[in-house]
């Protein structure tokens, strides 16, 4: 029994949506992916697949023991393809999570590149904006600034992701310079959801944390950034969104004595993916892409 074969059957399978969809796909019969597949499903004891005269649907099972079966694929992919002579090829197959403004900044770019240098790699990258464990929830790669660690992942530091407060001078005319964070309460806040309305700063006599009241939240920070040139409230925002905005001056820094902490931005891989080819390949480029901060 070919285990490996039948991983793959029933990989195409739940891609294609039905047998004879991934036949054409395998290059074999349908007959041979229905077996391929029954037989994965007798030796795990488990049903994958909810079958009918209409569709092939996946069971709960299935469902979560898919992403698993991809890496499995995909680490055996990767040893053939050190093992054979085009060791500069990479031939695997990558499943992301990126935060969706860095995305849309920076990320969508070196993704884009990486994958033009290697056109035998298959990307599947989803925009996530919280905490994900990259083992249970089927990823290569889990890039984030959220401080959470989780069980057998490795955490790769990418770069430090600084923030800022800064506002329209628009606003500040109408509504007065905060001196102080406690003054945040009384003023319109624009806030990043991921991150929450506890705002923290680092001022001359130590932290204070203040709980604002959004006029406005997003867990996309472009959107904040709009909102803040319009003049509708203080952000508290990453400074590679703003960067153009405060250089123009159509946006200023407000409370410039009271840092706000550092976030580092990481990549979270479960370990036994750690040293597949393809993986290093993307930490290198994203390192270099995002070196030395944000």
């Amino acid at each position: 029994m070919d285990t490996l074969t039948n991983l793959q059957a029933f990989l195409a399978s739940a891609e294609a949506g039905g047998f004879s969809a991934a036949a054409r796909k395998l290059h074999v019969s349908t007959s041979v992916v229905s077996k391929r597949v029954t037989q994965l499903e007798a030796q795990i004891g488990i049903a994958l697949f909810r079958r009918s005269t209409r569709q092939l649907r996946l069971t709960e099972a299935g469902q979560r023991y898919l992403h698993r079966a991809r890496g499995v694929v995909a680490d055996v992919g990767d040893l053939l393809a050190r093992m054979g002579e085009k060791d500069s090829d990479l031939v695997d197959q990558l499943r992301i999570k990126a935060p969706t403004s860095l995305t849309i900044a920076r990320l969508a770019d070196v993704f884009s590149a990486f994958q033009t240098q290697n056109p035998r790699l298959k990307l599947e990258i989803v925009l996530i904006d919280r905490p994900v464990d990259p083992v249970t929830e089927g990823f290569d790669i889990a890039i984030g600034a959220f401080p959470h660690s989780f069980g057998g992942v490795v955490d790769e530091p990418l770069c430090s992701l600084k923030r800022l407060l800064c506002a329209s001078p628009a606003y500040l005319a109408e509504h007065g310079v905060p001196r102080h964070p406690r003054e945040l309460v009384d003023h319109q806040c624009l806030s990043f959801l991921p991150t929450g309305s506890e705002w923290t700063f680092d001022g001359p006599r130590g932290r204070t944390s203040i709980q604002v009241r959004p006029l406005l939240s997003s867990n996309e920070g472009h959107v904040l950034v709009k909102s803040a040139i319009a003049g509708n409230g203080i952000a508290l925002i990453s400074h590679y969104l703003v960067a153009d905005a405060l250089s123009s001056g159509t946006l200023q820094i407000v409370l410039p004595d009271f840092a706000i902490p550092e976030l580092w931005v990481k990549a979270a891989i479960p370990e036994r993916r750690v040293n597949a080819a393809a993986v290093q390949a993307l930490l290198q480029q994203l390192k270099r892409a995002l070196a030395p901060a944000l």
